[in-house]
């Protein structure tokens, strides 16, 4: 059997640390990097070609939902498998749709992890057993084409949602997006709009419940 080269992505140096220890002791398994925000997997992605992302969702600089978006565009033969601690329908839908071949949560029993990642090898999809039904449903839909529901953040929305969430000030979010200053203004307009939220305080509680950031950001 071919050896399966992972990167992790995970903030938390502990949780990688764990993580890694557990794959290590797979067979026919290697851990070639580790990278703690999105911006950097992307980066170590292209450098190292893995065959298999563990990727958690809340990481600074860039989501890894949007990690995901962007790294299979760039990559389509490296897999990647969410692992995160959030439980929220919404990513998971979302997850799937812009190409994760798995979602597992990350108070999973050790031997979950086993099974998902030989799913993998099949090439199979591979959802937590404490992800709902509805999931499912949503997604064999959204394979026949069916539109993703109104009020959907798109992925620069999501990206911009995060940074403020993270503190940034416009101008610094415009600079690491490249956009200019009314652009980033317009967006943040146009999301606090769609998810009627009339503050920055509700962008950081909106964020904080989806995901998007953790807590410790």
């Amino acid at each position: 059997m071919k050896t399966l080269r992972v990167v992790l992505a995970d903030d938390h140096t502990l949780v990688r640390a764990g993580i890694r220890k557990l794959l290590e002791s797979m067979s026919d398994l290697e851990v070639v990097g580790e990278a703690d925000d999105g911006l950097a997997l992307l980066v170590l992605a292209e450098q190292l070609r893995p065959d298999l992302v563990l990727m958690d969702i809340a990481m600074p600089k860039l989501n890894g939902l949007d990690a995901t978006i962007r790294l299979v565009e760039a990559s389509p033969e490296t897999r990647v498998l969410i692992l995160s601690m959030h439980q929220n329908e919404e990513y998971v839908r979302l997850a799937l749709r812009h190409g994760a071949v798995g979602y597992l949560l990350k108070d999973a029993a050790t031997l979950e992890l086993d099974l998902a990642i030989e799913a993998i090898r099949r090439g199979e999809t591979y959802l937590s057993p404490a992800v709902t039904k509805g999931v499912l449903t949503d997604y064999v839909q959204r394979l026949r084409g069916d539109d993703p529901p109104t009020g959907q953040l798109t992925p620069r929305q999501r990206e911009i949602v995060q940074l403020v969430a993270e503190g940034l000030s416009t101008k610094e979010i415009a600079r690491r997006l490249d956009l200019s200053v009314k652009t980033v203004d317009t967006h943040r307009s146009q999301v606090m709009k769609q998810l009627d939220i009339h503050e920055i305080a509700g962008l950081v509680r909106y964020a904080l419940r989806t995901g998007l950031i953790s807590s410790d950001n």
